[in-house]
């Protein structure tokens, strides 16, 4: 979805995800599940969901490293 922000600042380690067909409640079962985003050279890079963010399924991972713009709105794995 986009990275997680404030007024002024952008945080790029931190990315809010909405996976589909999932309501408020529900994402809560997706607390500590690694995300994995993957480059188009190939390169992974691996994060861990840790909170929701707001009531409307939308969830916070936490990325090893930043992410880059060309993450916005791709699809990520989830272990």
């Amino acid at each position: 979805m986009n990275f997680r922000r404030s007024r002024y600042h952008q945080y790029l380690k931190h990315l809010l995800i909405k996976f589909p067909d999932v309501d408020g409640p529900s994402a809560s079962k997706f607390i500590g599940k690694t995300v994995i985003w993957e480059t188009k050279s190939g390169k992974t890079i691996k994060g861990k969901i840790v909170a929701l963010h707001g009531r409307k399924g939308v969830v916070r991972a936490i990325f090893e490293k930043a992410l880059t713009g060309e993450a916005l709105g791709t699809k990520v794995r989830i272990k």
